[in-house]
C-alpha cells in the first residue's frame, strides 16, 4: 500500500503528463471525502484536496451528528431520496468498519395544542418520504418514554429509526480507505482560481497548480466561490450558525431519545439529543451571518440554548456543561441540494449540503459518480475496497481500556492519559501513526476524544501535547 498524503511543498508538477490527475475533489469534509472514496473503487488518478490541515475540520466537524431517516425531508426532492438512500448506506458501513452508532429514536414534542394538531400531517410527510415505522404516541406514553421531559407536552411522534453517529470517524473512514486505495490527498491547499489548458482545468491553489481532467467542488462553505471561478452564478452561500452545548455524562440518564420540536415557519428548532460519547447536547441555534469564519458561541446564542433547553429537559440545566461550540451550515435559501453536473465543463457542483450531509454523504457521493458519467467520464469497472476497522470512539461499545485481552497484549491500551474520556496512550499513539495522522491537538482529539472531557485537557493538557509533538516530523 503506497499512500500520497501531503501538507506542505509544491503540488506533483503540471508539466509531467503522468501527474494530470482524472478527478480532483475540492473539499474534503464528510460528502467531499465519501466522494473520493466511491471514486477510489475504479482505476483513476483522483486527487482530494482542502484548504484546511486536516479532513472533516469545517462544517463536518461541528453538527448534531444525527443519522436521519429522512423522514421529514420535503417529498420528491433530491434530497429526500439521497437522504433515504444514504441512511442505508451509513448504516450498514458504520456496521463494516466500527463507527458508532446508537438507534435512540427520535420524538417530535407537541406543546401546544397546534403543534399536536400538526402531527398527524408530519406523519403523513414521513409516508411520503417513504418511511412508515413512525407513529403518533400521547401524553401518558411520552411522560413514561421521558420522564425527565418539562411539564405540559401533550403527545409527540415517534421516529424509532432515527440514530446517533460518530460525526468524526465518518469523513476519517472515507477519506481514511480512499487514500489506503490510491487517492491523493493533498491539504493545505486552497484553491484561487481555475483556469482550463488544452480542455484540462487547470488550479491555481496555495501549492502550486494542479491539473485535472475532471473537477468536484464539493467545498461546502466556499462551494459557491470555487463555483464562480468556473463562470457560474446559481447559488449563494450563506453561514448559518448553529452554537452548541455539550453536557456532561451524568445528564446521560436524563434524555432517551433525541427530542425534536415540531419544526414551524422559523425552522426546525432546537432539539435535546444523546452522543454516542456518552453526553447530551442541546442546539442548534440558526443564525445567518455574513463571516464564514464566525464559529465562535456568543452569550445571547447560549442564553437562547438555555431558555430552549430549561422547557425541554429541565433538570438538564442542573447538569455540568462540558463544553460549548458552534458549527457553520452552508445554507443555500434553497429547500434542496444544490447538485448539478455541466457536461461541457466536465464539471460536477456539490452545493448547499445541509445538516443532513452527513447522512446522505455515501448517496451523494454514488450520485456524483453517475454526474461524472453523464459528462464523460468513463470509470471502467468498480473494484474492491481495501477492508477497513475504525477505532472506536462510542461509549456503547468496547473501550481498550476495558479490556483485559488487549491490555495483556499491549499495556499501552491500560494506560490512561485523558481520565475524563479514558482515552488510553495505545489509542493516542495509534491515532498519531495513523494513515492520516492528526496535524493538530484538535485533531488528535476529534480521533480518540482526549481532551475533550469534563476538564477540557486541565489536566491531561501536557501529556497529550508531549505525545503530540513527539510524533510530529
Amino acid at each position: 500500500m503506497t499512500v500520497t498524503l501531503t501538507t506542505a511543498g509544491p503540488l506533483p508538477s503540471v508539466q509531467d503528463a503522468e501527474n494530470t490527475y482524472d478527478v480532483t475533489v475540492v473539499g474534503a469534509g464528510v460528502v467531499g471525502a465519501a466522494i473520493a472514496r466511491e471514486l477510489a473503487r475504479h482505476r483513476l488518478r483522483t486527487a482530494l484536496i482542502d484548504a484546511a490541515d486536516d479532513i472533516g475540520n469545517g462544517t463536518s466537524k461541528a453538527n448534531t451528528a444525527i443519522l436521519h431517516t429522512g423522514f421529514d425531508a420535503v417529498p420528491g426532492s433530491l434530497e429526500a431520496r439521497l437522504v433515504r438512500e444514504g441512511q442505508e448506506l451509513l448504516a450498514a458501513y458504520a456496521g463494516e468498519t466500527g463507527i458508532p452508532v446508537e438507534r435512540v429514536g427520535a420524538l417530535l414534542v407537541a406543546w401546544d395544542e397546534e403543534q399536536l394538531a400538526a402531527l398527524p400531517g408530519l406523519r403523513a410527510k414521513a409516508g411520503r418520504n417513504g418511511y412508515h415505522a413512525s407513529r403518533i404516541i400521547g401524553a401518558d406514553e411520552l411522560r413514561r418514554r421521558e420522564p425527565h421531559l418539562g411539564p405540559g407536552a401533550l403527545g409527540a411522534l415517534e421516529v424509532p429509526d432515527e440514530s446517533v453517529i460518530c460525526p468524526w470517524t465518518t469523513p476519517l473512514a472515507f477519506a481514511t480507505q480512499a487514500v489506503r486505495a490510491g487517492v491523493h490527498l493533498h491539504l493545505n491547499c486552497r484553491v484561487r482560481d481555475v483556469g482550463s489548458d488544452a480542455g484540462d482545468h487547470l488550479l491555481t491553489t496555495t501549492r502550486g497548480p494542479l491539473r485535472t481532467r475532471y473537477l468536484v467542488n464539493a467545498a461546502g462553505l466556499y462551494a459557491d466561490e470555487i463555483d464562480r471561478l468556473l463562470g457560474h452564478d446559481v447559488f449563494t452561500v450563506t453561514p448559518r450558525r448553529g452554537q452548541l452545548v455539550v453536557f456532561d455524562k451524568l445528564a446521560r440518564g436524563l434524555v432517551s431519545h433525541i427530542l425534536l420540536p415540531v419544526p414551524g415557519p422559523a425552522g426546525k428548532g432546537v432539539l435535546v439529543a444523546p452522543t454516542v460519547f456518552g453526553n447530551v447536547l442541546l442546539g442548534p441555534t440558526a443564525e445567518d451571518l455574513d463571516d464564514r469564519t464566525a464559529t465562535g458561541s456568543t452569550a445571547g446564542g447560549l442564553r437562547l440554548l438555555r431558555e430552549k433547553g430549561r422547557r425541554i429537559v429541565p433538570a438538564l440545566l442542573d447538569e455540568e456543561v462540558t463544553a460549548v461550540y458552534a458549527g457553520l451550515r452552508a445554507a443555500t435559501g434553497q429547500e434542496d441540494y444544490r447538485i448539478q453536473e455541466y457536461p461541457a465543463r466536465r464539471y460536477v457542483a456539490v452545493g448547499g449540503i445541509r445538516s443532513t450531509g452527513l447522512t446522505a454523504s455515501m448517496a451523494i457521493a454514488r450520485h456524483v459518480r453517475g454526474l461524472l458519467a453523464d459528462t464523460g467520464l468513463d470509470a471502467g469497472e468498480p473494484g474492491p475496497l481495501p477492508p477497513l476497522t475504525m477505532p472506536n470512539l462510542g461509549e456503547a461499545f468496547p473501550r481498550p481500556y476495558r479490556s483485559a485481552e488487549l491490555i495483556a497484549g499491549d499495556p499501552a491500551y491500560g494506560t490512561l492519559v485523558c481520565h475524563c474520556e479514558q482515552v488510553t496512550l495505545g489509542e493516542i499513539r495509534d491515532a498519531l501513526r495513523a494513515t492520516i495522522p492528526p496535524h493538530s491537538l484538535d485533531g488528535l482529539r476529534r480521533r480518540t476524544r482526549a481532551r475533550g472531557g469534563r476538564c477540557q485537557g486541565f489536566y491531561c493538557g501536557a501529556a497529550v501535547r508531549a505525545l503530540f509533538e513527539e510524533a510530529r516530523p
